[in-house]
């Protein structure tokens, strides 16, 4: 009996051997197949990218990605889905695509060009910045957490260079809306609105502009004296600059005056000097 029961045991053990072998051996079949089929509509998904047929690359791409998911072709394939719709201007499709690829691979060695590549579908959504304040802060959001999560990379280079583009859009929106309460004589509304652009956008190119608008409001409104500190901040760091210049003339009414007259003086001896040098050749 005890030999019977081994027996059987035995026959188990090398019947369930067997089996698993050929289920073994079956998956691989399995698997190789999937794989070429995978490789096929990648490569299918790069030649019509080549062609310029974006949409039906992008159906490829994800194609590929669906046959076999746990390849490592599935998040390459998913990368390259996005990009096709990206590279004809499909941005809500590549935003779509990219943040599921977020979602399902967020442990891709590539995810850094995914952050990248996202942000870069906001910032060229970008046309206006008094309209299209959504993708500037979208844009803006992206390349701030690319640049603070995957610093040394070729993307957070580019990112801060486009951060400081983002940056001088939004004090350019600002800007305008200062001018326009300033022209309104809404003065506390200008002087946020100016504000910002000192406190948030102190890099940018409207700075300048932004501090000599204080100058002007402040002393409109008779308080010189924050008039007078924002004047001496535009002077300690831009004392060679129009904006400085002008913020001159709103404390000293005759420097205008002065600068109109310097100039006429100039052009009557200038005009004086070419008339005599033309009756040298008379």
């Amino acid at each position: 009996m005890r030999f019977i029961k081994f027996f059987s045991f035995f026959l188990l053990i090398i019947f369930l051997n067997s089996c698993s072998k050929d289920i073994s051996k079956k998956s691989v079949i399995k698997e190789k197949g999937l794989e070429l089929q995978v490789l096929e509509a990648y490569q299918e998904g790069v030649d019509n990218l080549e062609k310029g047929d974006a949409l039906y690359a992008a159906k490829k791409f994800n194609e590929a990605e669906t046959l076999f998911p746990q390849s490592e072709w599935a998040p390459k394939s998913s990368l390259m889905a996005a990009y096709s719709y990206y590279s004809q201007d499909y941005y809500e499709d590549a935003i779509g695509e990219l943040q599921r690829f977020i979602k399902v691979y967020p442990f891709y060695k590539n995810l850094d060009y995914a952050y990248y590549l996202l942000g870069l579908c906001w910032y060229e959504q970008i046309i206006d910045e008094k309209k299209d304040l959504e993708t500037i802060i979208k844009a803006k959001e992206k390349f701030t957490y690319l640049i603070n999560n995957y610093p040394n990379t070729e993307y957070a280079l580019d990112a801060e260079f486009k951060i400081d583009l983002i940056n001088d859009t939004l004090a350019s929106k600002e800007m305008y809306i200062g001018r326009y309460y300033f022209d309104k004589k809404k003065w506390i509304s200008a002087i946020n609105r100016f504000r910002t652009v000192i406190d948030e956008y102190e890099t940018t190119i409207y700075t300048e502009e932004a501090l000599h608008r204080l100058v002007e409001v402040y002393y409109t409104i008779g308080l010189k004296e924050e008039a007078k500190k924002y004047a001496q901040l535009l002077g300690y760091n831009y004392q060679s600059s129009e904006w400085y210049e002008k913020s001159y003339s709103v404390f000293n009414k005759m420097y205008e005056k002065n600068k109109k007259n310097r100039i006429k003086k100039n052009k009557k001896k200038n005009n004086s000097i070419l008339k005599r040098f033309k009756s040298l050749f008379g």
